[in-house]
C-alpha cells in the first residue's frame, strides 16, 4: 500500500491561500505565487512529474473542485497522466467535464477506502485545506510535503490553522532547494 500524502505550497509565514478567494482567484490575491516553483523553476517541474508518476489517487474537497475546474478540465490536477481523482462532496455539480477523473463521494472515510482500492501501491496525494486538516485529526496521513515559498503574504488560509488537539510528531525524511521554495517532505510518527 502507497502512502497518504498531505502535499501543499505554502508561503513562509504560513498560508496556503491569499486573502479573498474567490472563483476568478482561488488562491486568493496574488496566490499563484504559490505555484511557481511547478511552472518556472526547472527542478520543480522534475518534481511534479516524478510525483505524479507514483500517485495512484488523489482527493480533494468540494471548494477545490469548484475553484479548480476551470484550470483542470477533465484530465483532472495531474493532466495528461489522469489519476483518478476523489472529490468530497455531498452532491454532483451539473457541470463534471465529460470523460473526467472526477468521483463525488460523500464522506472523507469512503473517499480514503475508494482511494486506496484504486491507488494500489501507489500513493495517494490529498489536497485541499480542510481535507487534509480532517485527515490529518483522523491520523490517517503518512507524509506531510510542504513547497514552502519565498514570500509574505501577512493574511490568507493558513495551512495547518486547527489541526490537531495533541502534537504530531514528524520526522523529516527529505529536503531540497531551488530558486522558487524549498521542499520540505516530513514523515508523520506514529506513537506505539
Amino acid at each position: 500500500m502507497g502512502s497518504v500524502i498531505y502535499d501543499k505550497s505554502m508561503s513562509l509565514d504560513g498560508f496556503m491561500a491569499g486573502a479573498n478567494v474567490r472563483l476568478e482567484a482561488g488562491l486568493g490575491d496574488d496566490g499563484e505565487r504559490l505555484h511557481d516553483w511547478a511552472f518556472k523553476d526547472e527542478y520543480g517541474k522534475e518534481t511534479l512529474e516524478r510525483e505524479i508518476a507514483r500517485l495512484g489517487a488523489v482527493i480533494c474537497g468540494r471548494r477545490t473542485y469548484d475553484m479548480s475546474i476551470q484550470y483542470w478540465g477533465a484530465d483532472g490536477p495531474t493532466g495528461q497522466a489522469r489519476v483518478p481523482l476523489f472529490v468530497l462532496s455531498h452532491s454532483v455539480p451539473d457541470d463534471v467535464p465529460d470523460g473526467g477523473v472526477y468521483t463525488f463521494v460523500g464522506d472523507a472515510e469512503t473517499a480514503l477506502a475508494r482511494a486506496r482500492e484504486t491507488a494500489g501501491d501507489k500513493n495517494i496525494s490529498v489536497m485541499g485545506g480542510e481535507v487534509g486538516r480532517q485527515y490529518l485529526r483522523a491520523g490517517v496521513v503518512d507524509e506531510i510535503s510542504v513547497h514552502l515559498v519565498p514570500v509574505l503574504f501577512g493574511s490568507g488560509t493558513r495551512m495547518f490553522d486547527d489541526v490537531v488537539g495533541e502534537h504530531v510528531t514528524l520526522e523529516l525524511v527529505d529536503v531540497a532547494e531551488s530558486p522558487h521554495a524549498t521542499h520540505l517532505r516530513y514523515r508523520v510518527v506514529r506513537d506505539g
